[in-house]
C-alpha cells in the first residue's frame, strides 16, 4: 500500500477557529508558535544588502555564520568548540524531518525513532517518513522515563529524541542523565534546544555541557530572533557525527541561501534583542495565567518556553479549546496533536500582541 500523508495538525482546528471568529474583534489564534514581534532591524538591514547571493553559499555555513552560532554557544552555555562540532540546516524542522533516514544509510541494522510521549510531532513523522519504527518514551514530571525502554527498542534506536524546554509542556529535562544514557547504550541523543532562551527556571542549559560524545544539541533562529520566515539555525556536538552529517546533507543540496547567513550571524552576535523578548514573552505568560486561573483552566507557569501547557477537570483538549473559543474567540492545540499522552491539555502560544491577549483576558473574565 502507497504512504498516504496524515492531515497536518493544525489543519483539524477549522471548527475550533470558525466558533472563535463569531466574536466582534475575531478570533485570537494562539494554537501555532509562530513568532508574531519585530526581529532585530540590523539583522533586517544586512538581509537588505543581499551579501553573498550570487554564488553557492556553503552547505556546512560559512565562516562567520558558524563563528557566530559558536560564540553564542560560549556567551550562552560557556560552551568551546570547535568549526567542526557545528553546521548550518535550513531551520531546524527539516533537520528534524530527515534525521533519521540519514542515520539509518549509516546503521542499516537499525530503525527505531525514540521520543518524548508528549511532544514536538515531527520526531515521530521523521521516522514515518523514512519508513522506520517510531516509540514513544514515558515522560515522568515532565522527563524523559528513560527506565521504561524496553531494551529490544533500545537495540534498534537509532536515536533518542529530548526537547527541553519542551514544546507542548515547557518541562526540563534531566540533560546530564540523557547523555550517560546515550553513551551507555551507543544510541546517539538529538537534544532539540529551540527554546533554550527562554528559560524560566534558572539559568538556560544545553546537553553539550555534559561532553560532545554521542550528543547533538539542535538550535534555531526562529523563536530566539523572531526570524522563523527565513528558516535557518545549526546542529551541533560529536563532531564524527556533524561531519557525516555535513558530508550527506551536502550531497543532497540542502544550503541556508548566503544572503540568510549573513544575516543570522548578525542575529547570532547579539543578545539584547533577545533579553527584550525573554521580558515580552514573560509577561504574556503571566498575564495569560493569571487570566486562565481565574477562569478555571489550570495553566501554571511553564519551566520554559514560550507555550501554556493548561487543562480543566472533566474536558479533554478538544473540549476545553472548544470553551475557550467560545468564551474568548481564542484558538489553541488540543493536546493530543502533541501525542496521545497529552489528551487533557491544550497548548496555548504567546505569540500574539499585548493588546490581543488582553482581549482575551478581558473576554475571559466577562470585562
Amino acid at each position: 500500500m502507497s504512504f498516504t500523508p496524515p492531515p497536518y495538525p493544525y489543519e483539524r482546528l477549522d471548527r475550533i477557529k470558525e466558533v472563535a471568529g463569531r466574536h466582534v474583534g475575531g478570533a485570537i489564534d494562539c494554537s501555532i508558535g509562530t513568532p508574531v514581534d519585530a526581529p532585530p532591524v540590523a539583522v533586517l538591514e544586512e538581509l537588505a544588502r543581499g551579501l553573498d547571493a550570487r554564488g553557492y553559499p556553503p552547505s556546512q555555513g560559512s565562516p562567520a555564520y558558524r563563528d557566530a552560532c559558536a560564540k553564542w554557544l560560549n556567551r550562552r552555555f560557556g560552551l568551546e568548540l570547535e568549526s567542526d562540532q557545528l553546521a548550518a540546516c535550513i531551520g531546524t524542522k527539516e533537520f528534524v524531518g530527515t534525521l533519521a533516514g540519514y542515520l539509518h544509510l549509516r546503521r542499516p541494522e537499525r530503525d527505531t525513532v525514540l521520543y518524548p510521549a508528549v511532544s514536538y510531532p515531527t520526531y515521530a513523522m521523521g521516522a514515518t517518513l523514512a519508513g522506520l519504527r517510531s516509540v514513544p518514551v514515558a515522560l515522568v514530571d515532565g522527563q524523559l522515563d528513560l527506565t521504561s525502554i524496553d531494551p529490544a527498542d533500545v537495540e534498534r534506536a537509532l536515536v533518542l529524541w529530548s526537547n527541553s524546554p519542551s514544546n507542548p509542556t515547557g518541562h526540563l529535562d534531566d540533560l546530564e542523565t540523557v547523555a550517560a544514557w546515550a553513551r551507555h547504550h551507543g544510541v546517539l541523543v538529538a537534544s532539540d534546544e529551540c527554546y533554550a532562551e527562554f528559560t524560566w527556571a534558572g539559568r538556560p542549559r544545553s546537553i553539550l555541557e555534559h561532553g560532545v560524545e554521542g550528543v547533538l544539541a539542535l538550535h534555531s533562529i526562529s523563536k530566539r530572533s523572531n526570524l522563523a520566515g527565513v528558516r535557518a539555525g545549526f546542529y551541533a556536538g560529536d563532531p564524527e557525527m556533524v561531519a557525516y552529517l555535513r558530508s550527506v546533507r551536502q550531497h543532497a543540496g540542502f544550503m541556508v541561501p548566503g544572503p540568510i547567513q549573513c544575516a543570522v550571524a548578525v542575529a547570532y552576535g547579539d543578545d539584547e534583542h533577545v533579553n527584550v523578548q525573554r521580558s515580552v514573552y514573560r509577561s504574556r505568560l503571566e498575564t495569560m495565567a493569571d487570566a486562565l486561573t481565574r477562569f478555571g483552566v489550570d495553566a501554571p507557569m511553564p519551566d520554559g518556553g514560550f507555550y501554556l501547557w493548561c487543562s480543566k477537570e472533566g474536558l479533554d483538549g478538544w473540549a476545553l479549546a472548544a470553551l475557550l473559543a467560545e468564551a474568548s474567540g481564542l484558538v489553541v492545540s488540543p493536546g493530543d496533536l502533541y501525542g496521545d499522552a497529552g489528551v487533557r491539555h491544550v497548548r496555548i502560544a504567546m505569540v500574539q500582541p499585548d493588546e490581543r491577549l488582553a482581549l482575551v483576558a478581558s473576554r475571559l473574565l466577562g470585562s
